[in-house]
């Protein structure tokens, strides 16, 4: 059977213009079509020599397979290529090079409002945003309850969109997506308008379409979605293909790339330091409790995280937030110092901080951690974020039981067990029959 998608060395590519508009004369003209055409020659095959300070690759030799039911998520950075692919996969835009090839309807989600007129309601625009995505009248009224009824727009339907909040538009635009009979869907990094009700609401309907054997290419940063409903993913890097292969895999590479090492850097003063005018990271870094600063973190290892920050403006409300996540996406925990009884809730003056998370051995599983750190101010305003701003791998301890497979699960903590025996087989005393063996 031949792929439902097929990349062929695609690359796009995008001139950046200094200064405004404006009309250049006939010698302006031929002069900076004999440069482009210089700069060509010169610069020969894409990714040979690097980009002059006029022009941008967004992708570069791009190729990729995906067969029919198979659901791929796309991860990488902000400006790594994602939504370029999937613009000119959905035709909105033209590659500069290369091909792609698709075989089957195919629906697109990927910006909200994309194929919706503002003018028109909500009802008007199920029928326009069907029709765009191929599909005939009578189809699109067929499923037009599920539609409205899913979308959760019903009281708004004949209300023209450009009134429509950003979440209200999502909404409807995924419902239409979702629920018409395309082979192919396309999914951008929307979902992140809708609130967490609605975006786990979507999530589940595509987890279903690959499962019912719809093909789904799915951009996303959130690497717990990409892993549940992905079996491979593909890793795109400054433009460019970097891995693709099983989804546990790829993410877990990319996570350990973006984390950057175990310790933060130290930087000796504020004016330097990462931050904003309120407050600014001098250090962050993770340490055993136990042993020598470098020794490995065992399952069993106590360790701290630790983090010295500026406050520069006095009589702040200040506290961090902590999120652990593993190489799986997945967040472990979201921990801030409530138990802080000196500083919680109470003014800061200027000054430099130093705040300790203190986590427990036999807490974590084996397996690389990455920490994000929120600088928050009131218990809700976030004067600061970095994300991936320390990562560290937790390895298994020698002291072993005779299970030698993978130990599943976010954490692995040692709980406490109490086994009593109840009853002794031979002293039923009225109560219940003892079990009996074959």
């Amino acid at each position: 059977m031949p792929p439902a998608i097929r990349v062929v060395d695609v690359s796009k590519h995008y001139r950046l213009r200094a200064g405004g508009g404006g009309y250049r004369t006939l010698r302006e003209t031929i002069v900076g079509a004999a440069g482009v055409l210089a700069r060509r020659i010169a610069r020969g095959p894409i990714g040979k020599s690097p980009p002059s300070d006029d022009e941008f690759w967004a992708l570069r030799s791009v190729t990729i397979q995906i067969e029919p039911g198979e659901a791929v998520g796309v991860i990488g950075r902000n400006g790594a290529g994602k939504s370029t692919l999937l613009k000119i996969l959905s035709r909105v835009t033209r590659p500069t090079h290369g091909r792609v090839e698709l075989r089957g309807r195919q629906g697109s989600l990927l910006e909200v409002g994309t194929g919706f007129h503002p003018e028109l309601s909500g009802r008007e625009n199920i029928y326009l945003n069907g029709i765009i995505l191929g599909m005939r009248r009578p189809e699109i009224a067929r499923r037009f309850d599920e539609i409205v009824a899913f979308s959760e727009v019903e009281r708004f339907l004949d209300m023209p969109v450009k009134h429509y909040s950003s979440g209200m538009y999502t909404r409807l635009a995924f419902a239409v997506a979702a629920h018409l009979d395309c082979e192919i869907l396309l999914v951008d990094e929307v979902l992140a308008v809708g609130d967490a009700r609605f975006q786990k609401k979507c999530l589940g309907v595509m987890g279903n379409l690959a499962s019912s054997g719809r093909t789904l290419l799915f951009v996303s940063h959130n690497m717990s979605a990409v892993q549940a409903i992905c079996r491979r993913a593909a890793w795109l890097d400054s433009g460019e293909l970097r891995l693709v292969g099983d989804t546990s895999d790829v993410i877990k590479k990319y996570l350990i790339e973006q984390s950057g090492g175990r310790n933060a850097a130290i930087v000796p003063q504020p004016t330097a330091a990462p931050g904003g005018d309120a407050v600014r990271l001098k250090r962050a870094d993770v340490r055993p409790e136990t042993g020598s600063p470098g020794e490995a973190i065992t399952v069993r290892t106590p360790l701290s995280l630790e983090f010295d920050y500026w406050n520069q403006t006095e009589a702040t409300r200040l506290s961090l937030s902590v999120h652990l996540i593993n190489a799986e996406g997945v967040t472990v925990f979201n921990t801030f110092p409530l138990n802080n009884s000196t500083w919680y809730g109470k003014p800061y003056p200027v000054g430099l901080f130093r705040s300790t998370c203190h986590i427990p051995g036999d807490l974590l599983n084996c397996g690389w951690h990455f920490v994000d750190l929120y600088l928050v101010k009131d218990e809700g305003v976030v004067l600061a974020r970095y994300d991936r701003l320390l990562s560290f791998e937790v390895f298994e301890d020698d002291r072993r039981t005779n299970w030698h497979g993978v130990w599943t699960g976010a954490v692995r903590p040692a709980l406490r067990w109490d086994t009593e025996l109840v009853s002794p087989a031979n002293s039923c005393d009225g109560g219940e029959e003892p079990m009996k063996t074959a």
